[in-house]
């Protein structure tokens, strides 16, 4: 009797032994870290020149509501300049600790290498969520080091007035060839004061560093401006000359735009159509639909439509653009904040914040949301040309190569070379640049 006593006492306890010790020590083990607590930095920058309304407004309120879900957890909008933020990052005079721990990032960065690659963080069905070609253009050698916000591109607006006056139809469906582009630019382009000076024309549009209006007819016979496999700058062969030539003869054999069509900025450009209404077409951002929308609502302005870039061998219409509101997060020796850090760049893009982009004229990552701006046809056009449209990836040196081959395609279209000889001189400078690196 004694022994099954003692037995009994032993297994209570063993059995108290372990509940009391290994138990709660496998528990303690098992148990999640606290998340991060602190404050996190976000550079903000101007979405201005891709968006409308207040985007800082927008942004506060989702830091607002992510503050919430997350106590503890402080996200300080910290405002930067683009341009010195690059600059900084070029010259070495900012040290990393004091950049904002998320920072804005495009083709014009200055050093990719200064950013968490971020895969790890995302599954394969996470990133089946995102837009292929725009998930694409925000990796650096085949490394994910900026999560997409929100995403615009180029336009092509026609003054419908201008049209009408000149017995013009538009294209149906908002779709043409190259060559019925021309020959519609042909019948706008006219005097209209009979003095015998052409004083309208068909078309007007800015050529310049990070200006990527008119490379949709560039590009229009299947020329690329970056191969997106290589990753690595292309334009140059029989397609890339073609491209060309067919934005240098709309000005030199079909004389359907302005003398200082290669001359004129953005501003002017976008003056002369809108304000002088000189020209029935042009190229701007989509933020253009809305400030046009306003003025005629108002009296002041014109009715205007949205159509698509006309189509060349590819068949297709082509769109290129820089235009993605992408953050990335700077390396720093803290694992916590960067997962607090992809937490809250996760959180814009969930389905919710994504619609909330209407309020911005922006247009969402992901691919499972169809039916925003049911309101607002042209912006529905626009919407639906977002598929056409390729995005500028992330390449090392873009300021130099994007700076080079855009001053010899304006030589080109001023006449000082052939289309051949700009192509190939952009070229080589490109290659040089690439041999120093």
């Amino acid at each position: 009797m004694r022994k099954i006593i003692s037995f009994v006492l032993l297994g209570f306890m063993l059995v108290w032994t372990y509940n009391l010790f290994i138990n709660n020590f496998i528990i303690l083990e098992e148990a999640e870290e606290e998340p991060y607590k602190g404050i996190i930095k976000l550079g903000n920058i101007s979405w201005d020149s891709i968006g409308k309304g207040s985007h800082s407004g927008w942004l506060k309120e989702r830091i607002q509501a992510f503050e919430r879900r997350n106590p503890g957890v402080y996200i300080e909008l910290t405002p930067i300049a683009k341009d010195s933020l690059n600059s900084s990052i070029k010259d070495n005079s900012l040290l990393i600790d004091d950049m904002p721990d998320i920072v804005p990032v495009d083709s014009n960065f200055r050093d990719f290498n200064i950013l968490e690659p971020l895969d790890e963080y995302f599954s394969k069905e996470d990133l089946e969520e995102f837009k292929h070609h725009v998930l694409k253009s925000v990796r650096y050698k085949d490394c994910l080091i900026a999560i997409p916000i929100g995403i615009s591109t180029n336009v092509m607006y026609i003054n419908l007035d201008k049209f009408h006056e000149r017995g013009v139809s538009p294209p149906v469906n908002g779709n043409w060839s190259y060559e019925e582009f021309v020959d519609t630019l042909k019948r706008l382009t006219h005097d209209s004061d009979e003095d015998g000076i052409i004083d309208e024309y068909g078309l007007i549009t800015s050529i310049g560093n990070n200006n990527y209006d008119i490379w949709g007819i560039i590009l229009s016979d299947g020329g690329e401006l970056i191969n997106y496999k290589r990753m690595e700058y292309n334009f140059y062969g029989e397609k890339a000359i073609k491209g060309l030539e067919k934005v240098i003869d709309l000005k030199e054999k079909h004389r359907v735009v302005p003398d200082y069509f290669g001359i004129i900025n953005e501003k002017d450009a976008w003056e002369v159509f809108y304000k002088d209404q000189k020209v029935a077409i042009t190229i701007a951002g989509v933020w253009a639909s809305g400030f046009l929308e306003q003025l005629y609502r108002d009296g002041e302005g014109f009715n205007f439509d949205i159509v698509n870039y006309p189509m060349g061998d590819k068949e297709l219409p082509v769109i290129l653009s820089n235009d993605i509101v992408s953050y990335g997060i700077i390396k720093k020796e803290d694992p916590k904040k960067t997962d607090m850090c992809i937490k809250f760049l996760k959180y814009l893009t969930n389905e919710s914040n994504q619609r909330s982009l209407e309020k911005l004229g922006l247009f969402t990552v992901k691919r499972g949301i169809k039916d925003m701006y049911i309101d607002n046809l042209k912006m529905k056009k626009i919407e639906e040309s977002i598929d056409y449209t390729n995005y500028i990836p992330y390449v090392d040196n873009w300021v130099e190569i994007d700076a080079i081959v855009q001053e010899e395609i304006r030589k080109a279209i001023l006449g000082e070379k052939a289309s051949y000889e700009a192509i190939e001189d952009a070229k080589m400078e490109i290659d040089k640049l690439k041999n120093q690196n």
